[in-house]
């Protein structure tokens, strides 16, 4: 199953998906497809920002090929690999989007990745949005993924994000425990909402600036654009996020978010893990500028 957020509508489904897929609209009409979590006719006109659920044939899996790509490797053995993912780059393909992916350079840089996740996202065990920067953990095999699936799911892995966020925030920690699914009124983002998914995010102040705060993260559990969605719930969105807080972008680069920490059990030796890297140019940039108003 993907999902595809639609960004000019005005047309059938099936003739948008035709287009979209470079499939033929009889192979479209066998699909049963949905938007925005209702089952749809092959004639339901589809519009701006609909959330577009499809099941796809076997024979139109996306298939990500190798790619060469300047990969920052943090470690590597037999089962793991950790890599260190740079400003905007996409973790794994999709619909219309296939290529430049961390994934395609992956497969280029390794052989051996877990099929688990199918072919459009070997080895892939957790991600960070594209213009997240920071440490991901990534599966050489089936068993290595699966152990590694397995802490994720019970909670014993150890991510450590930095944040620059709008505001000053007054408390030196905080717990956001909030439930996160899809917006309703915007189907390409995410909102705390009651019918969401359980999210508890653990934050720490580490300096205080005229309009922005600094802060440390800890996750408990992983939901899409989780520290986005829960900072700016407060009344803290995360700076330069061009989607949630709706703040004068600073640049082009993205949000000031970076996952520093990753902490695991190996699956082979059992041994815990921990693995840290520096902020990225683009979030110390505009660090900098808070720094100097300071």
């Amino acid at each position: 199953m993907q999902e595809h957020v639609v960004e000019n509508g005005n047309e059938r489904i099936d003739v948008y998906l035709s287009k979209l897929l470079d499939v033929s609209r009889s192979k479209i009409n066998k699909l049963n497809i949905k938007v925005n979590g209702k089952e749809v006719k092959n004639s339901y006109i589809v519009k701006e920002k609909d959330v577009i659920e499809i099941p796809l044939l076997k024979e139109e899996q996306i298939k990500a090929e190798p790619e060469k790509m300047d990969l920052d490797i943090v470690y590597e053995d037999d089962d793991v690999i950790v890599v260190n993912k740079e400003n905007g780059i996409v973790v794994h393909p999709a619909i219309g989007n296939t290529k430049h992916t961390l994934v395609n350079g992956l497969l280029y840089h390794s052989k051996e990745l877990s099929k688990n996740n199918g072919e459009f996202r070997p080895g892939i065990v957790h991600r960070i949005d594209a213009y997240t920067t920071g440490l991901l953990m990534i599966a050489k095999n089936d068993k290595a993924h699966d152990f590694l699936a397995k802490q994720l799911s019970e909670k014993t892995t150890h991510r450590k994000y930095i944040a620059l966020v709008w505001g000053v925030i007054n408390n030196d920690t905080g717990t956001i425990d909030a439930p996160i699914g899809r917006d309703i009124n915007d189907r390409k983002k995410m909102s705390v909402t009651a019918s969401g998914k359980e999210a508890i995010t653990h934050f720490k102040v580490l300096k205080r600036y005229k309009n922005a705060t600094l802060i440390e993260l800890k996750l408990e559990t992983g939901r899409t654009h989780q520290i986005r969605v829960h900072m700016n719930y407060i009344g803290h969105p995360v700076v330069n996020d061009p989607v949630y807080g709706k703040r004068k972008l600073i640049d082009n680069t993205g949000q000031c978010l970076h996952a520093k920490e990753l902490g695991f059990i190996h699956p082979k030796t059992k041994k815990y893990m921990e693995f840290s890297c520096e902020l990225p140019e683009c979030f110390t940039n505009i660090l900098n500028k808070f720094e100097e108003e300071s």
